[in-house]
C-alpha cells in the first residue's frame, strides 16, 4: 500500500466515524396493549348496527351479507332488497379479518385463533367453538414476537429520536415494534334441512368445499372437518412456502395465491391436498380465481408487495392443471380483488377504480366499463348482481342490461 494509498484510506474512515457518531434517526415505536383472552372471548357477540368504518372482506349468505370490519369484526346486514340493504348488527370479534358461513355456523380469525359461531339467529350469534393456534405467524413486523398466551387488542403509539449505531439499547426490540417515519406513513397509506355454503370473493383466507373447511396462514394450509358444524375437527397442517395470502376453490383444486406465486393443490382426496403445480413471479400481492381453462391472477406491486412498479394482471391456461402458462400480461395501478361472470372479469384496480372486461377470449381482454367514482378492495360477482366492498363502503351494481352498468346501493362508510 503506498502512503498516499494508507492516507486515503484513514480519511475515509475517519469521515465514516464521525457520520456515525452524528446521525440520528427517528422511529415510531408501536408498543402492544394485551387483554386476557378468556376476557377478549367473552366480550364477543352481537351487538347493535354500526356504521362501516374500515370495510374488508365480504361473504354472502343467503339473503344477508357479512362484511368484515377490519381487526373489528362483522357488520351483518339483510340483503333481501339489494337495492336498499339494512346494517341490522355488528359481532364484535377483536382482531377479525377473514369470514366463512356454511348452514348456521359463522367461522371467523380472532387474531391467532380461530372461533366457531351459531348464527342460527342472525342478529343473536354465540361462540360454540374455540380452535387455538390456526394463524399462529400472524405478522406485526420488523422481528417483533408477540405473547402468544394474550391477544393483542390496542398499540401505544410514540415517536422517538435515536443514535443510529444504537441498535440494541433504546430500539428495545422486545417492547414493540419500530417503523421510520417513511415506513409508518406506507403502513398508514359469513337447523337447516339443506346445507349452504355462502360465497367469498378473491382475498379469503378461508374457503369451504363440502364437508371440509380450508384455512391458510402465513406458510400452510389448514384442513378442517365440519361435519359437526358447531364442532370444527383439525385434520391435517399441508405445509405450502411462505407468505401465504389467499385461497380459491374450483371443482378439486385449490387455487393458493402467495406473494411469490401461486400453487395448486389437489383435493380429490380432501382430508389431504396435494400439490400440483405451480407459478412463481416476482414478489407480488396476488389473488386468484379460475375457471374450466383459465386463471387470471392480479399482481400489486408496491408497498409490503416487495417491488416497486409493474402491477398487472396476468392470464393463465390452466387446462394442463400439472403445467400452467401464463398466456398474457395486462397492465394495472392498483390491482386487489376480482371476480368473473359469464363472460365479464371483474377487476378491483384498486385508486384507479373498478374495471370490467370482456372475457369471452382471454387472450384478447377489452375493458368494457371504467368505473372511477370508488376505491375497490374486492368484488363478488353473482350473476347479473354484483357486490363490492370499497373504500367508500359496500357498493352493488346491477349488471343485467347488455352494455350498461347500474349502481344499486351503497352502505357509505363512516
Amino acid at each position: 500500500m503506498t502512503r498516499y494509498s494508507f492516507l486515503l484510506l484513514l480519511t475515509v474512515l475517519l469521515l465514516n466515524s464521525c457520520v456515525k457518531d452524528s446521525v440520528k434517526h427517528t422511529y415510531t415505536l408501536l408498543k402492544p396493549v394485551y387483554k386476557a383472552k378468556e376476557a377478549v372471548l367473552s366480550e364477543v357477540g352481537s351487538q347493535p348496527a354500526q356504521a362501516l368504518n374500515n370495510p374488508g372482506k365480504i361473504f354472502v349468505y343467503g339473503n344477508y351479507l357479512f362484511v368484515n370490519e377490519i381487526n373489528k369484526g362483522v357488520h351483518i346486514i339483510d340483503n333481501s332488497n339489494p337495492s336498499s340493504p339494512v346494517n341490522r348488527r355488528f359481532v364484535n370479534i377483536p382482531g377479525n379479518v377473514d369470514i366463512a358461513v356454511r348452514g348456521n355456523t359463522l367461522y371467523a380469525d380472532i387474531f391467532t385463533d380461530m372461533l366457531t359461531l351459531d348464527i342460527s339467529n342472525p342478529l343473536d350469534v354465540a361462540v360454540t367453538n374455540v380452535t387455538r393456534d390456526v394463524f399462529p405467524e400472524r405478522q406485526y413486523g420488523n422481528g417483533f414476537q408477540a405473547d402468544a398466551s394474550q391477544y393483542i387488542v390496542d398499540w401505544i403509539k410514540k415517536d422517538t429520536t435515536v443514535d443510529y449505531q444504537d441498535n440494541n439499547g433504546n430500539r428495545c426490540w422486545g417492547c414493540g415494534m419500530w417503523f421510520s417515519t417513511e415506513a409508518m406513513q406506507s403502513l398508514s397509506s359469513s337447523a337447516v334441512t339443506k346445507i349452504t355454503t355462502g360465497i367469498a370473493g378473491s382475498m379469503a383466507r378461508f374457503s369451504i368445499v363440502s364437508n371440509y373447511l380450508y384455512a391458510v396462514n402465513q406458510s400452510s394450509l389448514v384442513v378442517f372437518d365440519i361435519t359437526s358444524h358447531t364442532q370444527p375437527d383439525r385434520l391435517n397442517l399441508v405445509p405450502i412456502g411462505w407468505n401465504i395470502e389467499t385461497i380459491y376453490p374450483f371443482q378439486d383444486k385449490l387455487f393458493i395465491g402467495s406473494a411469490t406465486g401461486m400453487f395448486v393443490y389437489d383435493i380429490s382426496n380432501p382430508v389431504a391436498p396435494t400439490y400440483t403445480s405451480s407459478v412463481s413471479h416476482i414478489r407480488m400481492c396476488d389473488p386468484v380465481i379460475a375457471d374450466d381453462r383459465y386463471a387470471y391472477v392480479t399482481l400489486r406491486a408496491g408497498s409490503e408487495c416487495g417491488a416497486v412498479t409493474g402491477s398487472q394482471l396476468q392470464v393463465l391456461d390452466v387446462s394442463n392443471i400439472s403445467n400452467p402458462v401464463v398466456l398474457r400480461t395486462i397492465s394495472m395501478t392498483n390491482p386487489y380483488g376480482l371476480g368473473k361472470t359469464g363472460t365479464l372479469l371483474w377487476i378491483c384496480d384498486g385508486t384507479d377504480g373498478l374495471k370490467v372486461f370482456d372475457a369471452k377470449d382471454p387472450l384478447q381482454l377489452s375493458l368494457k366499463h371504467h368505473i372511477r367514482n370508488l376505491e375497490p378492495f374486492d368484488v363478488i360477482p353473482l350473476g347479473d348482481r354484483i357486490i363490492v366492498s370499497a373504500k367508500e363502503g359496500i357498493v352493488q351494481f346491477d349488471a343485467s342490461s347488455p352494455g350498461k352498468i347500474t349502481e344499486l346501493s351503497r352502505i357509505k362508510k363512516q
